[in-house]
């Protein structure tokens, strides 16, 4: 399917990224989206979220609806909300990147630029890939346990009027300084591990976002996630470590494991704080992660070698 027919939904997030669209308001978003459509024969219908959530109400009635492709226009917590509409649906997602980080979004080798990112959902092929849960929550890039969830919460927090980059590095800075690590007991394979660690992922895709490459051998489409458990460190070696995130060499750390798996449990003594995509979610003692192997469908750029689904 390429999308040549069929009716199209964007759901526009205005407090992505920076939150920019906020101060204003999304029209010259929205007219962007229809201007595009229009120069490719498409009327789109296009939509503005509200509030937390409503992404994924829209994409649900879009769905109901008999919507082709779903547009999640945003960053990786609005493709989290509408991609949790359209799992296991005949109907495509499509990415306009708009977040502080991106991650799904990069992995697929999407454009960055708005009305780019517009002509590749017109114009592009569908690739099928995997989904997953943590409990009840679907994820499509990237969870986890320990230092990126405690992040995730704070820049939830510090970024209720205004998001971006810094302050996602505001929050880490933060974090870093403060983090203890919460004991585990990972279950491998039925092989109960008990480990400390600063950090444990559930990576479907291989970054989190901005080229931070937590999972180098991630594949979004190989029916497994990536699980990478990073010991406790120092701040120092925190900071000395950190370019090997963006060099694609975490697995070479010595204090860094990964496996493949296609499902696993996480236990521990007290409520475990996850992020699911980037958004906090805390959750009981005991978290259940598994895999939904090819899921969903999803746009790329038709030039980009996938088979399309």
């Amino acid at each position: 399917m390429n999308g040549a027919s069929g009716r199209t939904v964007v759901i526009i997030n205005p407090a992505a990224g920076r939150g920019t669209l906020r101060d204003g308001s999304a029209q010259a978003s929205v007219e962007l989206a229809r201007g595009r459509g229009k120069a490719h024969g498409r009327t789109l219908d296009v939509c503005v979220t509200e509030r937390p959530g409503h992404a994924r109400d829209l994409a649900a009635d879009a769905v109901r609806a008999g919507a082709a492709l779903v547009v999640a226009w945003g960053g990786d917590g609005t493709v989290n909300e509408v991609a949790s509409a359209l799992v296991h649906q005949d109907v495509t997602l499509g990415i306009v990147p708009a977040g502080s980080g991106n991650g799904l979004g990069r992995d697929l080798g999407l454009p960055l630029e708005p009305s780019t990112a517009l002509d590749v959902l017109m114009t592009g092929a569908d690739r099928r890939i995997d989904a997953a849960m943590l409990d009840e929550r679907v994820f499509v890039n990237v969870a986890g346990i320990g230092l990126d969830a405690r992040v995730a919460l704070r820049f939830a927090e510090i970024g209720r009027t205004r998001r971006g980059v810094w302050r996602y590095v505001q929050a880490t800075v933060a974090e870093v300084f403060q983090f203890t690590p919460q004991p585990l007991t990972l279950d491998i394979e039925g092989w109960p591990r008990r480990t400390e660690p600063m950090i444990v992922a559930f990576a479907n895709s291989r970054q989190y976002g901005n080229n931070a490459l937590v999972a180098p051998e991630a594949r979004l489409d190989d029916g497994k996630l990536d699980v990478v458990w990073v010991g406790n460190r120092s701040v120092w070696a925190i900071l000395k470590g950190a370019p090997a995130l963006f060099s694609g060499n975490i697995l070479l750390q010595p204090d860094v494991r990964a496996r493949k798996m296609s499902d696993l449990s996480v236990e521990a003594d007290g409520p475990i704080l996850c992020h699911v995509d980037g958004e906090p979610h805390q959750a009981g003692r005991r978290v259940v992660i598994r895999t939904l192997p090819r899921a969903m469908r999803v746009r790329v750029p038709a030039l980009r070698g996938f088979q399309s689904a």
